[in-house]
């Protein structure tokens, strides 16, 4: 019986503790506890995942493409560090970044025979 102690301490110790805290606090709570903690490690790999995608999104923004060359670079420069050209004007012809209500679509209207 004394071995048996002696190698499942761990065990013995966290079954007397459930033992002790079910009847002062109750199974439910016991329950939503245990809840909690699962529902907290499978919510923050999710915060983590949107914080990374929101920073992502973040990064895209600020690349600019020469249009003449095709260098990338970030928002950091007014020029172009290959040709040199101007990236402020850029940014107003990227339709990446153009919003749909900024564009005017021109429909013709044909007669069909």
């Amino acid at each position: 019986m004394n071995y048996f102690l002696k190698a499942n301490k761990n065990l013995l110790t966290y079954s007397l503790i459930i033992l002790i805290v079910i009847p002062i606090f109750g199974f439910n709570f016991f329950i939503s506890f245990v809840g909690n903690i699962l529902l907290l490690l499978f919510l923050i790999p999710l915060l983590l995942l949107v914080l990374v995608f929101m920073g992502f999104n973040s990064y895209k923004s600020k690349i600019n493409i020469c249009s003449n060359c095709g260098t990338i670079s970030l928002d950091l420069s007014e020029t172009c560090m290959n040709c040199g050209a101007d990236l402020e004007n850029i940014n107003k012809k990227n339709l990446v970044n153009k919003k749909p209500s900024e564009s005017t679509i021109d429909v013709k209207a044909e007669e069909i025979k």
